[in-house]
Protein backbone atom coordinates (compact mmCIF):
# COMPACT_ATOMS: atom_id res chain seq x y z
CA UNK A 1 0.00 0.00 0.00
CA UNK A 2 1.32 3.43 -0.95
CA UNK A 3 2.30 5.85 1.79
CA UNK A 4 0.69 9.29 1.80
CA UNK A 5 2.29 12.44 3.17
CA UNK A 6 0.35 14.41 5.75
CA UNK A 7 0.64 17.40 3.41
CA UNK A 8 -1.31 15.58 0.74
CA UNK A 9 -4.17 15.45 3.23
CA UNK A 10 -3.74 18.95 4.71
CA UNK A 11 -2.84 21.42 1.97
CA UNK A 12 -3.57 24.78 0.38
CA UNK A 13 -6.76 24.64 -1.67
CA UNK A 14 -9.53 26.70 -3.18
CA UNK A 15 -13.26 26.61 -2.51
CA UNK A 16 -15.89 25.48 -2.60
CA UNK A 17 -15.17 21.73 -2.91
CA UNK A 18 -12.04 19.59 -2.95
CA UNK A 19 -13.72 16.73 -4.83
CA UNK A 20 -15.90 18.86 -7.11
CA UNK A 21 -13.62 21.88 -7.64
CA UNK A 22 -10.01 20.98 -6.88
CA UNK A 23 -10.27 17.43 -8.27
CA UNK A 24 -11.61 18.49 -11.70
CA UNK A 25 -9.11 21.37 -11.74
CA UNK A 26 -6.27 18.91 -11.05
CA UNK A 27 -7.66 16.57 -13.70
CA UNK A 28 -7.73 19.36 -16.31
CA UNK A 29 -4.13 20.25 -15.48
CA UNK A 30 -3.14 16.59 -15.69
CA UNK A 31 -4.82 16.30 -19.10
CA UNK A 32 -2.77 19.26 -20.34
CA UNK A 33 0.40 17.45 -19.21
CA UNK A 34 -0.73 14.27 -21.00
CA UNK A 35 -1.30 16.22 -24.22
CA UNK A 36 2.20 17.68 -23.98
CA UNK A 37 3.67 14.25 -23.31
CA UNK A 38 1.84 12.53 -26.18
CA UNK A 39 1.74 15.31 -28.79
CA UNK A 40 1.79 19.08 -28.31
CA UNK A 41 -0.62 21.87 -27.43
CA UNK A 42 0.02 23.46 -30.85
CA UNK A 43 -1.52 20.43 -32.59
CA UNK A 44 -4.84 20.60 -30.69
CA UNK A 45 -7.89 21.78 -32.60
CA UNK A 46 -10.58 21.31 -29.92
CA UNK A 47 -11.03 19.92 -26.41
CA UNK A 48 -14.16 18.42 -24.90
CA UNK A 49 -14.96 17.82 -21.24
CA UNK A 50 -17.93 15.81 -19.95
CA UNK A 51 -18.81 15.45 -16.26
CA UNK A 52 -20.87 12.53 -14.93
CA UNK A 53 -22.68 11.43 -11.78
CA UNK A 54 -22.24 13.57 -8.69
CA UNK A 55 -19.92 15.96 -10.54
CA UNK A 56 -22.73 16.74 -12.97
CA UNK A 57 -25.64 16.75 -10.53
CA UNK A 58 -24.05 19.24 -8.12
CA UNK A 59 -21.50 20.68 -10.53
CA UNK A 60 -22.86 24.19 -10.90
CA UNK A 61 -23.14 24.72 -7.15
CA UNK A 62 -19.64 23.39 -6.56
CA UNK A 63 -18.02 25.29 -9.44
CA UNK A 64 -17.06 22.06 -11.20
CA UNK A 65 -17.57 23.63 -14.62
CA UNK A 66 -15.51 26.65 -13.59
CA UNK A 67 -12.69 24.43 -12.36
CA UNK A 68 -12.65 22.46 -15.59
CA UNK A 69 -12.46 25.57 -17.75
CA UNK A 70 -9.81 27.33 -15.69
CA UNK A 71 -7.71 24.16 -15.41
CA UNK A 72 -7.74 23.74 -19.19
CA UNK A 73 -6.96 27.44 -19.47
CA UNK A 74 -3.67 26.85 -17.67
CA UNK A 75 -4.62 28.45 -14.35
CA UNK A 76 -3.30 27.10 -11.02
CA UNK A 77 -5.73 27.21 -8.09
CA UNK A 78 -2.83 27.61 -5.67
CA UNK A 79 -1.73 30.89 -7.23
CA UNK A 80 -4.71 32.34 -9.11
CA UNK A 81 -6.04 35.68 -7.87
CA UNK A 82 -9.35 34.43 -6.47
CA UNK A 83 -10.93 37.86 -7.00
CA UNK A 84 -10.41 37.44 -10.77
CA UNK A 85 -12.10 34.04 -11.16
CA UNK A 86 -15.49 35.36 -12.29
CA UNK A 87 -13.82 37.71 -14.75
CA UNK A 88 -11.74 34.92 -16.31
CA UNK A 89 -14.73 32.57 -16.60
CA UNK A 90 -16.92 35.28 -18.15
CA UNK A 91 -14.20 35.98 -20.70
CA UNK A 92 -14.11 32.32 -21.80
CA UNK A 93 -17.90 32.13 -22.04
CA UNK A 94 -18.38 35.48 -23.78
CA UNK A 95 -15.54 35.16 -26.31
CA UNK A 96 -16.06 31.40 -26.71
CA UNK A 97 -12.29 31.05 -26.74
CA UNK A 98 -10.13 28.97 -24.39
CA UNK A 99 -6.38 29.54 -24.08
CA UNK A 100 -5.43 25.86 -23.81
CA UNK A 101 -2.68 25.39 -21.26
CA UNK A 102 -2.06 29.13 -21.52
CA UNK A 103 -0.43 28.46 -24.91
CA UNK A 104 -2.99 28.20 -27.72
CA UNK A 105 -6.38 29.83 -28.23
CA UNK A 106 -9.04 27.38 -29.42
CA UNK A 107 -12.84 27.57 -29.84
CA UNK A 108 -14.71 26.67 -26.66
CA UNK A 109 -18.50 26.83 -26.45
CA UNK A 110 -20.01 26.17 -23.02
CA UNK A 111 -22.67 23.48 -23.36
CA UNK A 112 -20.95 21.98 -26.39
CA UNK A 113 -17.34 21.56 -25.39
CA UNK A 114 -18.27 21.26 -21.72
CA UNK A 115 -21.25 19.11 -20.74
CA UNK A 116 -22.80 18.19 -17.40
CA UNK A 117 -24.29 14.73 -18.02
CA UNK A 118 -26.79 14.23 -15.21
CA UNK A 119 -28.29 11.07 -16.72
CA UNK A 120 -25.21 8.86 -16.58
CA UNK A 121 -22.59 7.79 -14.06
CA UNK A 122 -19.30 6.09 -14.82
CA UNK A 123 -18.80 2.72 -13.17
CA UNK A 124 -15.42 3.28 -11.53
CA UNK A 125 -16.44 6.16 -9.22
CA UNK A 126 -19.40 8.58 -8.81
CA UNK A 127 -17.15 11.58 -9.55
CA UNK A 128 -16.25 10.75 -13.14
CA UNK A 129 -15.19 12.91 -16.07
CA UNK A 130 -13.87 12.33 -19.59
CA UNK A 131 -11.52 14.68 -21.44
CA UNK A 132 -11.02 14.50 -25.19
CA UNK A 133 -8.55 16.39 -27.36
CA UNK A 134 -9.12 16.50 -31.13
CA UNK A 135 -5.96 17.24 -33.10
CA UNK A 136 -5.62 19.09 -36.40
CA UNK A 137 -5.06 15.77 -38.23
CA UNK A 138 -8.36 14.41 -36.93
CA UNK A 139 -6.90 12.00 -34.38
CA UNK A 140 -8.15 12.03 -30.78
CA UNK A 141 -6.75 11.62 -27.29
CA UNK A 142 -9.27 10.52 -24.65
CA UNK A 143 -8.65 10.23 -20.91
CA UNK A 144 -11.00 9.38 -18.05
CA UNK A 145 -10.44 10.87 -14.59
CA UNK A 146 -12.15 10.39 -11.24
CA UNK A 147 -12.13 12.82 -8.35
CA UNK A 148 -11.77 10.51 -5.35
CA UNK A 149 -11.86 13.08 -2.53
CA UNK A 150 -9.57 15.70 -1.05
CA UNK A 151 -8.48 16.89 -4.51
CA UNK A 152 -6.99 13.49 -5.34
CA UNK A 153 -7.60 12.18 -8.85
CA UNK A 154 -7.39 8.73 -10.40
CA UNK A 155 -8.03 6.94 -13.67
CA UNK A 156 -9.40 3.47 -14.23
CA UNK A 157 -5.91 2.30 -15.13
CA UNK A 158 -4.12 4.02 -12.25
CA UNK A 159 -5.28 4.72 -8.72
CA UNK A 160 -3.29 7.93 -8.69
CA UNK A 161 -2.18 10.07 -11.59
CA UNK A 162 1.49 10.92 -12.22
CA UNK A 163 2.61 10.11 -8.70
CA UNK A 164 5.68 8.22 -7.57
CA UNK A 165 4.99 5.49 -5.07
CA UNK A 166 6.63 6.24 -1.75
CA UNK A 167 7.27 3.75 1.02
CA UNK A 168 8.13 5.30 4.36
CA UNK A 169 10.67 3.85 6.77
CA UNK A 170 7.89 2.76 9.12
CA UNK A 171 4.73 2.30 6.99
CA UNK A 172 1.62 3.24 8.94
CA UNK A 173 -1.47 2.04 7.13
CA UNK A 174 -3.51 1.26 10.26
CA UNK A 175 -3.73 2.58 13.79
CA UNK A 176 -2.19 -0.68 14.96
CA UNK A 177 0.91 0.06 12.87
CA UNK A 178 1.39 3.34 14.70
CA UNK A 179 1.21 1.62 18.07
CA UNK A 180 3.60 -1.12 16.92
CA UNK A 181 6.29 1.21 15.62
CA UNK A 182 6.07 3.66 18.50
CA UNK A 183 6.54 0.78 20.94
CA UNK A 184 9.42 -0.61 18.87
CA UNK A 185 11.20 2.75 18.72
CA UNK A 186 10.37 3.77 22.27
CA UNK A 187 8.42 6.86 21.20
CA UNK A 188 6.01 8.36 23.69
CA UNK A 189 4.54 10.83 21.20
CA UNK A 190 2.62 10.00 18.05
CA UNK A 191 4.17 12.93 16.17
CA UNK A 192 7.76 11.69 16.66
CA UNK A 193 7.05 8.72 14.39
CA UNK A 194 5.28 10.80 11.75
CA UNK A 195 8.11 13.33 11.64
CA UNK A 196 10.55 10.55 10.77
CA UNK A 197 8.26 9.10 8.10
CA UNK A 198 7.82 12.50 6.48
CA UNK A 199 11.56 12.45 5.71
CA UNK A 200 10.59 10.24 2.75
CA UNK A 201 9.38 13.48 1.13
CA UNK A 202 11.43 16.26 2.72
CA UNK A 203 13.78 17.13 5.59
CA UNK A 204 12.47 17.59 9.12
CA UNK A 205 13.11 21.33 8.89
CA UNK A 206 11.17 21.52 5.61
CA UNK A 207 8.32 19.59 7.23
CA UNK A 208 8.32 22.06 10.10
CA UNK A 209 8.25 25.02 7.73
CA UNK A 210 5.43 23.51 5.68
CA UNK A 211 3.36 22.98 8.83
CA UNK A 212 3.95 26.57 9.92
CA UNK A 213 3.01 27.76 6.43
CA UNK A 214 -0.25 25.84 6.76
CA UNK A 215 -0.85 27.58 10.10
CA UNK A 216 -0.11 30.96 8.49
CA UNK A 217 -2.68 30.24 5.77
CA UNK A 218 -5.22 29.10 8.38
CA UNK A 219 -4.88 32.34 10.35
CA UNK A 220 -5.11 34.43 7.20
CA UNK A 221 -8.22 32.58 6.04
CA UNK A 222 -9.94 32.98 9.41
CA UNK A 223 -8.96 36.65 9.54
CA UNK A 224 -10.45 37.26 6.08
CA UNK A 225 -13.61 35.44 7.07
CA UNK A 226 -14.18 37.39 10.29
CA UNK A 227 -13.81 40.66 8.44
CA UNK A 228 -16.20 40.05 5.55
CA UNK A 229 -19.95 40.60 5.64
CA UNK A 230 -22.63 40.19 3.01
CA UNK A 231 -24.34 37.42 1.08
CA UNK A 232 -22.61 34.26 -0.14
CA UNK A 233 -22.78 33.58 -3.91
CA UNK A 234 -24.90 30.83 -5.44
CA UNK A 235 -28.50 31.97 -5.07
CA UNK A 236 -29.36 30.68 -1.58
CA UNK A 237 -28.89 34.18 -0.15
CA UNK A 238 -26.99 32.82 2.86
CA UNK A 239 -25.74 35.63 5.09
CA UNK A 240 -22.18 35.59 6.37
CA UNK A 241 -22.20 35.28 10.17
CA UNK A 242 -18.57 35.03 11.28
CA UNK A 243 -17.98 38.78 11.09
CA UNK A 244 -21.01 39.55 13.23
CA UNK A 245 -19.98 37.04 15.91
CA UNK A 246 -16.44 38.39 15.89
CA UNK A 247 -17.68 41.94 16.28
CA UNK A 248 -19.96 41.07 19.21
CA UNK A 249 -17.27 39.10 21.02
CA UNK A 250 -14.67 41.86 20.70
CA UNK A 251 -17.08 44.70 21.44
CA UNK A 252 -15.73 48.09 20.43
CA UNK A 253 -12.09 46.98 20.20
CA UNK A 254 -10.27 48.11 17.08
CA UNK A 255 -7.46 46.21 15.38
CA UNK A 256 -5.38 47.04 12.33
CA UNK A 257 -3.91 43.69 11.35
CA UNK A 258 -4.06 39.95 11.94
CA UNK A 259 -1.56 39.99 14.82
CA UNK A 260 -3.51 42.64 16.74
CA UNK A 261 -6.74 40.73 16.13
CA UNK A 262 -5.25 37.41 17.30
CA UNK A 263 -3.93 39.00 20.49
CA UNK A 264 -7.40 40.36 21.23
CA UNK A 265 -8.88 36.90 20.74
CA UNK A 266 -6.28 35.40 23.10
CA UNK A 267 -7.01 38.09 25.68
CA UNK A 268 -10.79 37.77 25.34
CA UNK A 269 -12.93 36.75 28.30
CA UNK A 270 -12.65 33.00 28.74
CA UNK A 271 -15.98 31.63 29.83
CA UNK A 272 -17.63 28.56 28.33
CA UNK A 273 -20.16 30.47 26.26
CA UNK A 274 -17.62 32.84 24.74
CA UNK A 275 -15.13 30.10 23.91
CA UNK A 276 -17.93 28.08 22.35
CA UNK A 277 -18.89 31.07 20.21
CA UNK A 278 -15.27 31.67 19.18
CA UNK A 279 -14.92 28.07 18.00
CA UNK A 280 -18.07 28.46 15.92
CA UNK A 281 -16.81 31.81 14.61
CA UNK A 282 -13.49 30.30 13.46
CA UNK A 283 -15.20 27.44 11.62
CA UNK A 284 -17.82 29.70 10.04
CA UNK A 285 -15.15 32.14 8.88
CA UNK A 286 -13.25 29.45 6.98
CA UNK A 287 -16.27 27.86 5.37
CA UNK A 288 -17.76 31.18 4.35
CA UNK A 289 -14.47 31.86 2.57
CA UNK A 290 -14.66 28.39 1.04
CA UNK A 291 -18.19 29.01 -0.24
CA UNK A 292 -16.92 32.18 -1.95
CA UNK A 293 -14.16 30.51 -4.01
CA UNK A 294 -11.64 31.72 -1.43
CA UNK A 295 -8.24 30.17 -0.72
CA UNK A 296 -8.51 27.79 2.20
CA UNK A 297 -6.71 24.83 3.74
CA UNK A 298 -8.13 21.54 2.50
CA UNK A 299 -8.26 19.24 5.54
CA UNK A 300 -9.00 16.61 4.33
CA UNK A 301 -11.62 18.19 2.02
CA UNK A 302 -12.98 21.66 1.36
CA UNK A 303 -16.45 20.94 2.67
CA UNK A 304 -14.80 20.08 6.00
CA UNK A 305 -12.08 22.73 5.82
CA UNK A 306 -13.27 24.66 8.90
CA UNK A 307 -12.92 21.90 11.50
CA UNK A 308 -9.14 21.65 11.89
CA UNK A 309 -8.62 25.45 11.69
CA UNK A 310 -11.26 25.99 14.38
CA UNK A 311 -9.78 23.39 16.73
CA UNK A 312 -6.19 24.45 16.11
CA UNK A 313 -7.08 28.11 16.63
CA UNK A 314 -8.93 27.13 19.82
CA UNK A 315 -5.81 25.34 21.07
CA UNK A 316 -3.64 28.36 20.37
CA UNK A 317 -6.02 30.93 21.81
CA UNK A 318 -7.55 29.16 24.78
CA UNK A 319 -5.19 26.44 26.01
CA UNK A 320 -1.59 26.51 27.19
CA UNK A 321 -0.45 24.83 23.98
CA UNK A 322 0.72 27.89 22.10
CA UNK A 323 4.20 27.03 20.82
CA UNK A 324 5.18 26.53 17.19
CA UNK A 325 6.20 22.98 18.07
CA UNK A 326 2.62 22.33 19.19
CA UNK A 327 1.31 23.56 15.85
CA UNK A 328 3.66 21.25 13.96
CA UNK A 329 2.80 18.24 16.12
CA UNK A 330 -0.94 18.93 15.83
CA UNK A 331 -0.82 19.02 12.03
CA UNK A 332 1.43 15.96 11.73
CA UNK A 333 -0.89 13.85 13.83
CA UNK A 334 -4.08 15.19 12.25
CA UNK A 335 -2.71 14.59 8.78
CA UNK A 336 -1.64 11.04 9.55
CA UNK A 337 -5.08 10.16 10.89
CA UNK A 338 -6.49 11.47 7.61
CA UNK A 339 -4.24 9.11 5.64
CA UNK A 340 -5.67 6.12 7.53
CA UNK A 341 -9.20 7.01 6.40
CA UNK A 342 -8.00 7.73 2.86
CA UNK A 343 -6.32 4.32 2.57
CA UNK A 344 -8.90 2.16 4.34
CA UNK A 345 -12.21 3.90 3.67
CA UNK A 346 -12.85 7.18 1.82
CA UNK A 347 -12.65 10.95 2.25
CA UNK A 348 -15.13 11.54 -0.57
CA UNK A 349 -18.71 12.51 0.26
CA UNK A 350 -19.76 11.15 -3.13
CA UNK A 351 -18.56 7.74 -1.91
CA UNK A 352 -19.36 7.88 1.78
CA UNK A 353 -21.60 10.81 2.63
CA UNK A 354 -20.55 13.59 4.99
CA UNK A 355 -19.17 11.11 7.52
CA UNK A 356 -16.27 10.91 5.05
CA UNK A 357 -15.68 14.65 5.25
CA UNK A 358 -16.83 16.23 8.53
CA UNK A 359 -16.43 12.91 10.32
CA UNK A 360 -12.86 12.41 9.13
CA UNK A 361 -11.87 16.02 9.79
CA UNK A 362 -13.30 15.80 13.30
CA UNK A 363 -11.31 12.62 13.96
CA UNK A 364 -8.17 14.31 12.63
CA UNK A 365 -8.69 17.40 14.79
CA UNK A 366 -9.47 15.35 17.89
CA UNK A 367 -6.25 13.40 17.49
CA UNK A 368 -4.16 16.52 16.91
CA UNK A 369 -5.61 18.27 19.95
CA UNK A 370 -5.10 15.23 22.18
CA UNK A 371 -1.47 15.03 21.05
CA UNK A 372 -0.59 18.59 22.06
CA UNK A 373 -2.56 18.42 25.30
CA UNK A 374 -0.27 15.63 26.47
CA UNK A 375 -2.26 12.56 25.50
CA UNK A 376 -0.61 9.17 25.11
CA UNK A 377 -0.47 7.43 21.73
CA UNK A 378 -3.42 5.29 22.79
CA UNK A 379 -5.41 8.34 23.84
CA UNK A 380 -4.69 10.08 20.53
CA UNK A 381 -6.07 7.11 18.59
CA UNK A 382 -8.98 6.86 21.01
CA UNK A 383 -9.89 10.52 20.46
CA UNK A 384 -9.99 9.97 16.70
CA UNK A 385 -12.16 6.89 17.19
CA UNK A 386 -14.62 8.71 19.46
CA UNK A 387 -14.97 11.62 17.04
CA UNK A 388 -15.70 9.38 14.06
CA UNK A 389 -17.97 7.08 16.06
CA UNK A 390 -20.35 9.98 16.56
CA UNK A 391 -20.39 10.97 12.89
CA UNK A 392 -21.20 7.52 11.48
CA UNK A 393 -23.99 7.63 8.92
CA UNK A 394 -23.84 11.39 8.40
CA UNK A 395 -25.35 12.17 5.00
CA UNK A 396 -24.21 14.64 2.36
CA UNK A 397 -27.30 16.50 1.15
CA UNK A 398 -26.38 20.11 0.30
CA UNK A 399 -29.29 22.32 -0.72
CA UNK A 400 -29.00 23.28 -4.41
CA UNK A 401 -25.67 21.45 -4.48
CA UNK A 402 -23.94 24.39 -2.78
CA UNK A 403 -21.36 23.87 -0.04
CA UNK A 404 -23.42 26.07 2.29
CA UNK A 405 -26.45 24.45 3.94
CA UNK A 406 -25.90 22.37 6.01
CA UNK A 407 -22.16 22.27 5.24
CA UNK A 408 -21.03 25.54 6.85
CA UNK A 409 -22.71 24.98 10.20
CA UNK A 410 -21.76 21.32 10.12
CA UNK A 411 -18.11 22.37 10.46
CA UNK A 412 -18.86 24.05 13.78
CA UNK A 413 -20.41 20.80 15.02
CA UNK A 414 -17.42 18.78 13.84
CA UNK A 415 -15.07 21.11 15.72
CA UNK A 416 -17.10 20.88 18.93
CA UNK A 417 -17.21 17.10 18.72
CA UNK A 418 -13.45 16.97 18.14
CA UNK A 419 -12.77 18.97 21.30
CA UNK A 420 -15.21 16.85 23.29
CA UNK A 421 -13.65 13.65 21.95
CA UNK A 422 -10.18 14.87 22.95
CA UNK A 423 -11.35 15.75 26.46
CA UNK A 424 -12.99 12.35 26.91
CA UNK A 425 -9.93 10.49 25.62
CA UNK A 426 -7.61 12.44 27.92
CA UNK A 427 -9.63 11.23 30.89
CA UNK A 428 -9.87 7.63 29.69
CA UNK A 429 -7.80 4.46 29.69
CA UNK A 430 -7.41 3.31 26.05
CA UNK A 431 -6.80 -0.24 27.26
CA UNK A 432 -10.44 -0.37 28.34
CA UNK A 433 -11.85 0.92 25.05
CA UNK A 434 -14.32 -1.44 23.38
CA UNK A 435 -13.80 -0.06 19.86
CA UNK A 436 -10.48 0.66 18.14
CA UNK A 437 -9.81 3.32 15.53
CA UNK A 438 -9.20 0.63 12.91
CA UNK A 439 -12.57 -0.92 13.70
CA UNK A 440 -14.42 2.37 13.44
CA UNK A 441 -12.71 3.12 10.10
CA UNK A 442 -13.87 -0.26 8.80
CA UNK A 443 -17.36 0.42 10.13
CA UNK A 444 -17.40 3.82 8.47
CA UNK A 445 -16.51 2.19 5.14
CA UNK A 446 -19.20 -0.48 5.53
CA UNK A 447 -21.69 2.28 6.36
CA UNK A 448 -20.63 4.13 3.22
CA UNK A 449 -21.21 1.07 1.07
CA UNK A 450 -24.68 0.58 2.56
CA UNK A 451 -25.74 4.21 2.27
CA UNK A 452 -28.19 5.14 -0.46
CA UNK A 453 -26.71 7.17 -3.30
CA UNK A 454 -29.43 9.74 -2.59
CA UNK A 455 -27.40 10.81 0.44
CA UNK A 456 -24.00 10.93 -1.27
CA UNK A 457 -23.68 14.45 -2.67
CA UNK A 458 -26.22 13.97 -5.44
CA UNK A 459 -28.79 16.55 -4.25
CA UNK A 460 -31.40 13.79 -4.59
CA UNK A 461 -32.22 13.22 -0.92
CA UNK A 462 -32.31 14.67 2.59
CA UNK A 463 -32.29 18.43 2.99
CA UNK A 464 -31.48 18.87 -0.69
CA UNK A 465 -35.05 17.91 -1.61
CA UNK A 466 -36.88 18.42 1.68
CA UNK A 467 -36.24 22.17 1.65
CA UNK A 468 -37.85 23.98 -1.24
CA UNK A 469 -35.67 26.93 -2.20
CA UNK A 470 -37.11 29.00 -5.05
CA UNK A 471 -34.79 29.88 -7.89
CA UNK A 472 -33.50 33.43 -7.72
Amino acid sequence: MESISVFEIIKVGIGPSSSHTMGPWNAASAFIRIIKRERSIAEVKEVFLEFFGSLAKTGIGHGTDIAGMLGLNGEDFKTIDTTKIDEKVDQIKNTQILNLGGEKEIPFVYGHHLILNMEKSLDFHPNGMIFKAVFEDGTELVQDFYSVGGGFIASQEKNSIEKHCVRTLYPCHHGSDIVKYCEKLGFKRFSDLILINEESWRSQEETRQEALNIWKNIKECIYKGVNKEGILPGGLNVTRRAAGINRKLLGDKIYKNIDEWFKMVVDAEENFTNINKWIACFALAVNEENASFGRIITAPTNGASGVIPAVLMYSQAFTESISEDDIVRFLLVAGEIGTLFKKNATISAAMGGCQAEIGVSSAMAAAGLTEILGGSIGQVLMAAEIAMEHHLGLTCDPIKGLVQIPCIERNTMGAMKAITAANIALESDPAKAKVTLDEVIQTMWETALSMSDRFKETSEGGLAIAVNVPEC
